[in-house]
């Protein structure tokens, strides 16, 4: 989630090839097509069957009540809906792993996660979320959160963060991972791995009477000795019977005086850059979010459930 504000939108993206004679690698950088495209109008979205329960964004009706105070009710049907979403939430990302592979493109994996959803009753929540036109986000090299799906293959040696939330029962699961294409370099492996350290620390911070400003420290002392950083542009989020909602997790330091307390439900997404300063620019499409010096970033992401006693990391 971005800390500020996003027109809506997409565009296709082109290739160039960058080295960086300090890391003694190549890989291809995403950058936006010219003449600049501005917006996603021209990009058809994927039909959903009429039956399937839809967000109030894509022109359903709310089916179950808002959360309390940004919190989900344990021990009742709340809970076991939200766990039920994050449950598909998490088979759906295993799903989307098994086709990251070179020469396929991101528009073809969009269309098969799209399926999988659809097929099991959900509706995929990015789709018309604000105008995003595509069913997943899909994220690759230097890219850092809400590429859109196109028709690009991927090649050997990119990293591809896939981003997918599904709407299930009146609830939303929202979980990411960054995955490696063929023959990634030691840098991107590193930087993957990093990034899931920095996912691990951050959840380890959680539970009932912590600060919410503990989770971003505990990702800052992952990294703070690397030569990665954290960015600070986008941000976890509450997450329930409305997608983006509060507590806004924010993952570099900082003094947000909330507390966790049971029932709390929401996102831990670190983005980690490989670079010692973090930037991001946005392209004309609105949505595509890239570092400014095409620095590789890799992102992922589980939704967290604060507990009576501690947490649960439901899309484990």
């Amino acid at each position: 989630m971005l800390r500020f504000s996003l027109q809506s939108g997409l565009r296709q993206s082109r290739r160039t090839i960058i080295s960086t004679p300090s890391r003694h690698f190549g890989y291809s950088v995403i950058l936006p097509e010219e003449p600049f495209v501005h917006g996603v109008s021209h990009i058809q979205r994927r039909g959903v069957p009429q039956h399937i329960a839809r967000p109030e964004y894509a022109g359903g009706s709310p089916t179950v009540p808002e959360d309390v105070n940004g919190k989900v009710q344990l021990g009742g049907d709340a809970e076991r809906r939200v766990r039920a979403a994050a449950k598909l939430a998490k088979n759906v990302r295993e799903f989307a792993g098994t086709l990251v592979k070179a020469s396929v493109t991101t528009n073809e994996i969009d269309a098969a996660v799209h399926e999988y959803i659809v097929s099991r009753n959900a509706y995929p929540s990015p789709l018309l979320y604000s105008g995003f036109p595509r069913s997943c986000c899909t994220s690759v090299n230097n890219v850092l959160a809400h590429g859109i799906p196109d028709d690009r293959p991927l090649e050997d040696g990119d990293i591809v963060c896939v981003d997918v939330t599904v709407y299930l029962d009146g609830y939303h699961g929202d979980t990411a991972q960054t995955f490696l294409v063929g023959n990634v370099d030691d840098a991107g492996k590193e930087l993957a791995r990093m990034t899931n350290a920095a996912l691990d620390a951050g959840i380890s911070a959680c539970g009932p009477g912590k600060h919410f400003s503990e989770i971003g420290r505990a990702i800052h002392e992952v990294i703070r000795r690397t030569d990665f950083c954290v960015s600070p542009h986008f941000t976890g989020h509450g997450i329930g019977t409305t997608f983006h909602r509060k507590p806004w997790i924010l993952h570099d330091v900082n003094h947000e005086p909330e507390i966790m307390q049971p029932g709390h439900c929401f996102t831990i997404e670190p983005c980690i850059i490989e670079a010692k300063t973090p930037s991001c620019w946005i392209f004309p499409d609105g949505w595509t979010a890239s570092t400014e010096d095409c620095a590789r970033a890799a992102q992922a992401e589980h939704m967290v459930l604060i507990t009576n006693s501690g947490y649960d990391v439901l899309t484990l």
